[in-house]
Order: C-alpha cells, then structure tokens, then sequence
C-alpha cells in the first residue's frame, strides 16, 4: 500500500490562489501550516460574543493599539482569521499587509463548538510563530483560557480563569480587563 501524502501550501500559494479567483470569500477558509482548511459556520452565540468583546477592547485600547475582528494575519506557514487580534497601530491601516507575529500583542478565540481545534490545532501555531498572548473564551463554561510563554512545542503556560476573573493583557499591562465584559450576560 502507497502512503498518500497531503500538498502543504505556502503563503505566497495561497495568495496567489486568492488573486487567482480559485479561493473566494465565499469559500469561508483559511491557511493553517500549510493547509487550507474549512472554517466553522458563525452561530449566533459565538457571533455576539465575539462582536462585545471587539467592541468592549477597541473602547478600552482606543490610541494604544487596532482591534481587527475576523480579518487575516500572517505567520510563515499560516494565515489564520483569528476572532479578534489586537495588533499595533499602522499608519497605512494595514493597506499593504496582514499583521504579522511581530506587530499582534494579543489573539482571542472565542469557542462554542471549537474549543479543542482553538487549544489543539491554533494554540501551537500561534506559539511557534511567537505570539506572546492567546486567549480563548470559553462560552459553554463560561471561561477563558491564557496562554503565555510561548516555545517552538507550544505554550509553557495555560491559565484558566472563571468569568469573574480579571487579567492584564501582557502588552498592556496597566488595563484590567474584567472577563464579565466579555461575555454575553
């Protein structure tokens, strides 16, 4: 028997797939170490809660950094549409890139039905492209999930937190960011 191997693409690929017309917006994917991969339809849950914890951070960082919702980001294998990226101000308001690891001080999943592909599959990506902070929001459980430290094999510490914790964004270390704001009451 003959081992299939899968074609892993690269970013440029990708791109050129995208200016091509062979990927559309339409095709609701995104690039994950060289595959091309299917994102999850958007539930009314996870939509919202996504849309108030975008809303709540681009009130609290407003002049200290961009909060893009659900818009790519460029890694060298990958580029993921993270829920929410908070990212450095860009006087070209990224015309002419996607951010990349060293402009992004914070990522945030928020998980309904993805919980384990954000901790299994995104967690170690976002760690060896040396993402400092990943957060995923937790809805069922109504928790989040920090990542820090990262490593080449991973994130060396995971954090879990309640809904009525508060934590200090790394990058941001003088805003306390109460979890109750993030979530849907």
């Amino acid at each position: 028997m003959t081992a299939t191997k899968n074609r892993l693409w690269t970013v440029e690929e990708y791109h050129r797939m995208i200016d091509a017309g062979i990927l559309t917006s339409n095709d609701k994917v995104e690039l994950l170490e060289g595959r091309i991969i299917q994102m999850s339809p958007q539930k009314p849950p996870p939509a919202a809660t996504t849309q108030r914890t975008s809303d709540y951070l681009k009130d609290i960082l407003t002049d200290k950094a961009y909060v893009r919702m659900q818009l790519p980001i460029t890694l060298s294998t990958s580029e993921p549409e993270p829920d929410i990226a908070v990212v450095r101000i860009d006087a070209g308001t990224y015309s002419d890139h996607h951010p990349s690891a060293e402009e992004i001080f914070l990522l945030i999943e928020v998980a309904y039905t993805t919980l384990t592909f954000d901790k299994e599959e995104k967690a170690p990506i976002y760690a060896r492209a040396n993402i400092l902070e990943y957060w995923i929001l937790d809805i069922e459980n109504r928790q989040v999930y920090i990542y820090r430290n990262p490593t080449t094999s991973g994130y060396k510490t995971e954090t879990i937190l309640q809904e009525d914790a508060a934590l200090a964004p790394l990058a941001f270390p003088e805003i306390e960011i109460p979890f109750s704001e993030l979530f849907l009451k």
